[in-house]
């Protein structure tokens, strides 16, 4: 989340243009849970909401009594792609989708025989959180009217969304907090990224991310930071009549030491 997906979708917020509507289709054996909570985050809150989850669910498979159509196949995707850090059997991944879905789309139900059809609805019905909608559809078509435009706010709903894997991780999104350092101008910015670095081991801080005002350069540069790792770059100029600030968010289990990380960069709180 904090190496590719949130600076991604920054890029993307940060176009002259930026898109009206984001599609984000998750390997099918991605937990949800963690991506929406990303959209929770203070830089990707203020900016945009999940609209809606969508699980679509291999009708064929599920009527078999199975959860993919060839768990074998599965199975390599997992072994192949690091990214899939979780070995949560595929039964609690398909848990965990349902869960925190807000439109959940039965497919290939032309190919599932008429009692065993109404008999599968029924089962999956049972297991839907109350209101959840549950659609039919072949070759995965859903009308775009009907797909988007849920207005779920799924950020806001994140408790009422449960997750196996979450629980036995044994946390949960409460266990973090964040805050925001402001600042004027960085007169010297190889020594302030010294200050950050330190700030961020003394105190144990998980994520940083922001801008940083340098006053002989025409643009913004662009601050991230994963535990101890630090990247910078300079991405646009900075729009004539805009305030120019040095920005971070701040991000890290709760108790954060704010007084000590604000005096350690030598900059005011916001």
């Amino acid at each position: 989340m904090a190496d590719d997906f949130v600076p991604t979708l920054t890029r993307l917020l940060d176009r002259d243009t930026p898109p009206e509507h984001i599609l984000i289709e998750t390997s099918g054996l991605a937990l949800p849970k963690p991506l929406v909570q990303a959209f929770a985050w203070p830089e990707i809150r203020i900016r945009t909401t999940v609209d809606g989850v969508l699980t679509v669910i291999d009708g064929v498979a599920v009527a078999a009594g199975l959860f993919a159509a060839d768990p074998d196949a599965v199975a390599r995707q997992r072994a192949a792609d690091p990214a899939l850090a979780h070995d949560n059997p595929l039964e609690e991944v398909f848990a965990d989708q349902l869960a925190c879905a807000d439109l959940v789309i039965l497919n290939k139900t032309d190919l599932i025989a008429p009692e065993r059809l109404t008999a599968l609805r029924r089962e999956i019905e049972a297991g839907l959180r109350p209101g959840l909608k549950l659609i039919s559809a072949r070759q995965g078509r859903v009308p775009p009217q009907v797909a988007l435009g849920l207005t779920a706010a799924a950020e806001n709903d994140l408790a009422s969304r449960p997750s196996i894997h979450e629980l036995e991780a044994g946390h949960d999104h409460d266990d973090f907090e964040s805050f925001v350092v402001t600042a004027g101008s960085v007169e010297d910015g190889n020594e302030f990224l010294v200050r950050l670095r330190s700030a961020i081991g003394l105190h144990d801080v998980l994520r940083v991310k922001g801008f940083v005002d340098l006053p002989r350069r025409d643009r913004r540069q662009v601050v991230q930071a994963v535990g101890d790792r630090l990247q910078q770059h300079f991405d646009r100029p900075w729009y004539p009549g805009e305030k120019r600030e040095t920005r971070l968010v701040v991000i890290g289990r709760k108790g954060l030491d704010r007084a000590g990380i604000i005096s350690a960069l030598g900059a005011l709180g916001g």
